[in-house]
């Protein structure tokens, strides 16, 4: 099967099952150990409520189009950015970049909790941890997954 891994994903594309129930309990896991280190910061729980949801920001993408939306919602919602700042403020002494790194990974951990993956560029439903939205719930339906 040969497919353009850029701009389409295969029709099984996603984790399921087991995988796919472990996968969210580490976004789970990242989410309330953010939390906890975020607790042990000098910044206010108003700080992270105001900054929690600006990975979200990235949605905008998607006004250009599936393509450009799946790439800068990735680029927000890996863990590679967060885990910079994190180090980043390590290095440069900056508490301020360590908390932006714990809001960062609390907020990826808990999207991932909710089984909202890293992108395809396939459309905003199609995801490394499965299919979301109405037409992942019309495909799985029981009558759809019943043996031939």
């Amino acid at each position: 099967m040969t497919r353009d891994s850029t701009t389409s994903a295969p029709a099984s594309a996603g984790a399921s099952g087991g995988v796919r129930l472990l996968l969210r309990l580490e976004g789970l896991a990242a989410f309330l150990i953010a939390l906890a280190l975020y607790r042990q910061t000098e910044y206010g729980w108003g700080v992270f409520a105001l900054c929690f949801l600006a990975p979200d920001l990235a949605f905008l993408g998607y006004l250009a189009g599936d393509r450009v939306g799946a790439a800068a919602y990735n680029t927000t919602h890996s863990y590679l950015g967060a885990a910079a700042l994190l180090v980043a403020s390590a290095y440069f002494t900056l508490p301020a970049l360590f908390a932006a790194g714990l809001i960062w990974c609390a907020h990826i951990g808990f999207d991932r909790a909710l089984g909202y993956g890293l992108k395809y560029a396939a459309g905003f439903g199609h995801t490394h941890l499965g299919r979301i939205g109405r037409s992942a719930e019309a495909t799985s339906s029981p009558t759809t997954d019943a043996p031939a």
